[in-house]
């Protein structure tokens, strides 16, 4: 049985599906600004069924930086169940998720928690330069056009997966189930 006992301040949560060509990259630049913030922390990497190296890979890192965590589904079960799992195990008292496609900048780390530590609950990044096709930036338009007017929640971009939020939300979303979308 193992007991963890270091208290974690902030949690980074991000799914990977194929991540072979990115991974490293983004590893580097994620814990570069981490250990830079003087901040306890841990990298929590769920592989979402991955069918190239990310895996091992991800072990590898693992093997460097006992702060790294792993999840490993079997087969692709897609972002959301990725990030609920990921919430499971994280332990810090900020949660910050990120795709692992390098369309986050973990350079952007210390501007999220800097709102979270002016008193903001949760931190919505959004894709300003958008590496998708213009069918796929068309579709995000009109999905997010339609949630702002459906939920009454004014968010540029409800897609991006580059978000903080405190861990009370956390649990609170985790008390819904699948059936929420953050």
């Amino acid at each position: 049985m193992v007991i963890e006992t270091e208290v974690v301040l902030i949690s980074v949560v991000t799914p990977l599906f194929n991540e072979e060509d990115n991974i490293k990259k983004f590893y580097h630049r994620t814990s570069e600004v981490l250990t830079s913030l003087n901040k306890s922390y841990e990298i929590i990497f769920i592989d979402d069924g991955s069918k190239d190296r990310t895996y091992d890979i991800i072990k590898n890192i693992q093997i460097e930086n006992t702060r790294v965590r792993i999840i490993k589904f079997k087969k692709n079960r897609g972002q959301l169940y990725a990030f609920l799992a990921g919430f499971e195990v994280a332990r810090g008292e900020i949660i910050i998720t990120m795709d692992g496609d390098l369309q986050n900048d973990p350079r952007d780390i210390p501007k999220f928690l800097d709102k979270i530590e002016k008193g903001f609950d949760f931190v919505n990044g959004w894709r300003y330069k958008r590496k998708d096709s213009l069918e796929r930036r068309l579709i995000s338009k009109v999905s997010n056009w339609l949630t702002r007017k459906r939920t009454k929640v004014s968010l540029r971009d409800y897609g991006c997966a580059f978000m903080a939020v405190e861990r009370r939300l956390i649990d609170r979303l985790r008390k819904q189930g699948v059936k929420a979308r953050f």
